[in-house]
């Protein structure tokens, strides 16, 4: 088989704090890539002077799979957005762009995205990190939801998550602060079910697979089902084809609406559980989600929707953005043709 003269890095942190990318994910896409692809390897970046070499070795293409760097050691509210500085050094790259990854990041900046755009979601507010007891007014009926406004996989929630009264809350956001430094986002609590929806762009037609499951999680010590850092971890969901047609609809309509509301690109994936009365909620989103084989929301979606296997998905998301080279180069050819019959 001939490979593609392309070189492709792949990007993560091995600061967990930094990475969407595990490692296993990243030799998983690796394995996939350098079948197809001349010159594939792994960039790990962790401060500014990786991000620096990255750009001075001038791949064709990043694989992204983290959001940002912090500007100073430990001031995680600083941030250089990777996918920001790769376009500002016209450096191509999988997935969205800036303003999409800082959206999803912040959960409650997702939500209230959703809230300008329409889109329904539970209500919801944000406790500070380190606020004092005294500020926990609670302004939403009980029970609520509570975990980090920056997190992902699950990090964070646990049985604790579901507050019957102001103690629980107060148990919960405390651990949060103390445990993750985080704020908390305190939303209404979904008792329904709960979807994942896998959002991927075909590179040949430029139309989306809107592609829903449903997620089942053994419930927890209260009777609680959820997706908790344990169960996301373990891969211990039951995942199901969503049959009933106007839930399947209805999904597919409010995932492709938060998709565009966020400004997402390519790929992405939104999470959605039902109210008490069967109508479906935006959660959150994840646009760098995982992509391990047989592992995630993602590819089972792919999968369990069209029949799309783990390697043509991740060749999909690259030629995606590979595209974007053609049409930048289709632009300068154009530009630089009127520049000629101009002159």
């Amino acid at each position: 088989m001939t490979k593609l003269n392309k070189h492709i890095k792949i990007v993560r942190s091995s600061l967990s704090r930094l990475s969407s990318m595990s490692e296993k994910s990243c030799e998983s896409i690796y394995n996939v890539l350098v079948k197809s692809y001349s010159h594939v390897d792994i960039s790990i970046v962790n401060n500014l002077e990786d991000l620096k070499d990255l750009i001075n070795s001038r791949p064709d293409l990043v694989f992204l799979g983290m959001k940002f760097i912090p500007t100073n050691t430990g001031l995680l509210s600083s941030k250089i957005w990777i996918s920001k500085y790769l376009d500002d050094n016209n450096v191509i790259y999988t997935g969205s762009g800036k303003s999409a990854h800082e959206l999803e990041y912040n959960k409650h900046l997702a939500k209230q995205r959703m809230i300008n755009f329409g889109i329904q979601t539970s209500p919801f507010y944000i406790i500070k990190h380190n606020d004092t007891q005294e500020k926990y007014n609670n302004m939403l009926r009980f029970p609520v939801f509570i975990k980090p406004t920056n997190r992902s996989g699950g990090m964070g929630i646990d049985s604790d998550s579901v507050a019957y009264n102001f103690e629980d809350l107060y148990f919960k956001v405390n651990l949060i602060s103390t445990k993750l430094r985080s704020d908390s986002i305190v939303e209404e609590y979904l008792p329904g079910r709960e979807f994942s929806v896998a959002i991927l762009k075909n590179h040949h037609s430029n139309r989306f697979s809107v592609m829903p499951i449903e997620l089942i999680a053994m419930p927890d010590k209260n009777g609680i089902s959820m997706l908790s850092k344990k169960v996301k971890s373990s891969n211990s969901e039951c995942v199901k084809e969503v049959t009933d047609n106007i839930i399947r609809s209805n999904i597919m309509e409010l995932s492709m609406r938060a998709f565009n509301a966020l400004g997402a690109r390519d790929y992405g994936r939104i999470d959605i559980r039902m109210n008490e009365n069967g109508i479906p909620q935006f959660l959150e989103a994840n646009l760098i989600p995982s992509l391990i084989d047989k592992y995630g929301s993602f590819p089972k979606a792919c999968m369990l929707n069209i029949s799309l296997g783990y390697e043509q998905m991740i060749l999909n998301i690259v030629k995606l953005a590979l595209n974007r080279i053609t049409i930048k180069e289709k632009i300068s050819t154009e530009s630089y043709d009127l520049i000629l019959k101009n002159s």
